[in-house]
Order: C-alpha cells, then structure tokens, then sequence
C-alpha cells in the first residue's frame, strides 16, 4: 500500500486532480464515510470541485469503505468496482454516480 498517501492529502489534492471537463452540466454531493477516519464530502457543480471534512446532510451518493481501502482505489492500487464486489466499498443513493469517479479525477 502506498504509506505516503493519507487521508489529509487525499481530501486536500482531489480537487487539483479534478478533471473539470468530465464535469460539465454535473451538480453533485459525493459523501465519504471513512470507518476508521474522518469523513469528508466534493460538492460538484458544473466545472467546480471542492472538499470539505464532515458530513453533508443531503449528499447524492454516500460511500462507505475503511482508510485503507480508500488509500488503495485512490493510489489506483485497486479498483472501486473490485473493492464493491469484495465488500470493502458500499455505496447508498445514486450509485450511477459511483461510476463516474474514475474519469472525474485523474491519479
């Protein structure tokens, strides 16, 4: 696993890995549920990216999974399907949403 990826830089970067033309007509709340570590939100909208610690009270998707999973499908060490199908990831509400990820940021 990559040690030198944590969850503060993963929340601070993601928005400088955004890739604003995947998102154009896009107005999105992603909420991460980290078990064992803070949670955190993006708010998407339209070509805009920011993240943001805690919890969102009307997010459109919610995932849920631990640090470690979610340090491996950001470093690209594992896929966010292959982690789904394992039971390290779980996602509640507009799943189609979950499948957008990859091409919305770049590793």
């Amino acid at each position: 696993m990559s040690t030198n990826i944590t969850l503060d830089k993963i929340v601070l970067k993601l928005p400088a890995k955004f890739n604003p033309e995947q998102s154009k007509g896009l107005k999105a709340i992603y909420q991460f549920r980290v078990t064992d570590a803070a949670s955190f939100y993006l708010t998407i909208i339209d070509t805009h990216c920011e993240s943001h610690y805690g919890d969102h009270p009307d997010p459109d998707i919610t995932l849920l999974m631990d640090e470690a999973t979610l340090i491996r499908v950001i470093s690209g060490e594992q896929d966010g399907m292959s982690a789904f199908m394992k039971g390290q990831l779980r996602a509640e509400g507009n799943i189609m949403l979950a499948t957008r990820l990859g091409k919305l940021f770049s590793r």
